[in-house]
């Protein structure tokens, strides 16, 4: 990160000091400690650390709102949280309301080398002016944590599979966020099912050290597991991006580092990297896996990734609740499939109807999941998770897909996005899809708004990048490529669309305009 690396045996040492920091506090096994910051060398330091120490990691969105943060640590109920500086005044917002008993506030150069850092934080402060002002009485430093921690012990603590590693909030991209519970051999499920899968495409290459790209944030389960986790098992390099929406500095980064191998990412991270000429002119020379994942990859965008890279797409699939990968393409593909693969090793999936009985191949139903890396339940809700989990153990996904006749899973779209008008099924997805073709289009947004005389109608949200496109010209688009019932009533241009962190569009939000 910032032109620092870290070594396997710093990874050890730095996270024993502060594993030991934190069971010098008192807390009691299983405690939940939360880690809000963006990706820095800290964060993977931090995991290491309360996992090693044998408490619970609440991983937590930096750009979490106030009432969002007091949520999260309410419902966990967190007694400790690391914090990057620059979000440190929204915690104080919510301290007098949440379990925080202690804090640790760390800069973004900490780990770098002292006059970098001092360089860097200087910066961040003072010239770009990213760290608001806050008061936070009793906080220690991270450098302050590191220094106590080498002068005690780290006590290995008494683990099994069935203790909790992670409270993984979902994305609340549909309602509030829940905490699915991770245990630890879930973790160790799906690093092992994400290894089998990629072994594959390793065979024949002489790579002496495998090279990630690590742009999507580890507080998200994705980058989580596939990036540190499976990662740090193969010992490989991660490549730390901070702010992967700096497209020119992510560019910069990945020209400085063109040794990298996979390239784990979201289909709006993709397609802003295309989106950028500076782009094509990278050395791709290395790169033999792009993952696409989090949200539905757009073909448009595939086949473009593909001519510029060389290398395909493999569109897998999963969620928070299970750790997060479920199915994937083969990592041997040469195009890109459009659909979601083949469930990973150890993984059974089916198609359910709302009646919970199983459909044909090529019947549209709820997709659901059965295996080791499937979620204990959700933090504190019996109902929510009764109401998730089958008897037969499979866990509802809230997506609606299909089997073909190969055994293929093809995701429709969320079932709480779906657009029902005058009785007909509208998938946003499909909708977003199609318009991804029209020159001059970045990006749609589909969802449903009600209506007096259909029940519901399709909005369309719109960026363009010929700002010479009228509504009219997108509506006659629109009637050339779709159904009477599909095509959007209303036509929206925004500059940008609200989204999540990792690039997924909230259709929630945009229905609440």
């Amino acid at each position: 990160m910032m032109g620092k690396s870290i070594s396997y045996q710093e990874l050890d040492q730095y996270s024993a000091q502060v594993g030991a920091y934190l069971q010098s506090l008192g807390l009691k096994p299983g405690d939940r400690v939360a880690i809000m910051m963006p990706n820095v060398l800290q964060n993977p330091i931090s995991i290491a650390a309360v996992l090693r120490a044998g408490f619970v990691v609440v991983n937590v969105n930096p750009l979490y709102t106030a009432r969002e943060l007091e949520h999260q640590l309410k419902d966990s109920g967190a007694k400790v949280i690391f914090i990057l500086e620059n979000f440190a005044s929204v915690l104080q917002e919510v301290l007098e309301q949440v379990p925080v008993e202690h804090v640790i506030v760390t800069s973004m150069g900490d780990m770098l080398p002292f006059v970098k850092r001092l360089l860097v934080n200087f910066v961040v402060k003072r010239i770009k002016k990213l760290v608001p002002k806050w008061t936070i009485s009793k906080h220690q430093t991270y450098l302050e944590v590191l220094k106590i921690g080498a002068t005690k012990k780290l006590i290995k603590p008494a683990l099994t599979g069935n203790d909790v590693a992670f409270l993984q909030y979902t994305g609340g991209t549909t309602g509030v966020s829940k905490g699915a519970t991770l245990l630890h051999r879930n973790i160790i499920a799906n690093i092992l099912q994400t290894e089998a899968w990629l072994m594959p495409a390793l065979e024949g290459k002489n790579i002496e050290q495998l090279t990630f790209v690590c742009a999507l944030p580890l507080y998200h389960i994705f980058a989580l597991t596939v990036c540190f986790m499976m990662g740090t098992r193969l010992g490989a390099v991660n490549i730390l991006v901070p702010n992967p929406r700096d497209i020119p500095g992510f560019i910069k980064l990945l020209k400085q580092n063109p040794q990298f191998n996979v390239f784990p990412a979201v289909n709006t991270l993709y397609n802003a990297l295309l989106n950028n000429p500076e782009f094509a002119n990278l050395d791709f020379s290395n790169l033999f896996i792009s993952n696409g994942g989090g949200m539905a990859v757009q073909r448009t965008v595939a086949e473009k990734w593909l001519a510029v890279t060389g290398c395909p797409i493999a569109e897998g699939y999963g969620l928070s609740e299970t750790s997060p990968v479920a199915t994937s393409n083969v990592p041997t593909l040469k195009v890109y499939s459009g659909n979601i693969g083949l469930p990973i090793p150890d993984t059974e999936v089916i198609i359910l109807d709302n009646d919970e009985k199983e459909v044909p191949p090529g019947t549209v139903g709820e997709i659901c999941i059965r295996g080791p890396q499937v979620m204990a339940g959700y933090w504190n809700k019996t109902a929510e998770t009764a109401k998730a989990i089958t008897p037969e153990g499979f866990f509802k996904s809230g997506d609606l897909g299909y089997m073909d006749e190969k055994g293929y899973f093809k995701i429709v779209d969320r079932k709480k996005d779906m657009i029902l008008v005058s009785g007909f099924n509208v998938y946003p997805n499909e909708i977003e899809e199609v318009m991804s073709t029209m020159p001059g289009i970045v990006e749609t947004a589909a969802v449903g708004v009600p209506d007096e005389h259909s029940g519901e109608v399709v909005k369309l949200f719109v960026v363009r990048s010929d700002m010479s496109i009228t509504q009219e010209q997108v509506q006659q688009f629109c009637k050339e490529q779709f159904t009477n019932y599909k095509r959007p009533k209303y036509v929206i241009f925004m500059t940008d669309l609200p989204k999540t962190n990792v690039g997924k569009i909230l259709r929630r939000q945009l229905r609440d305009l």
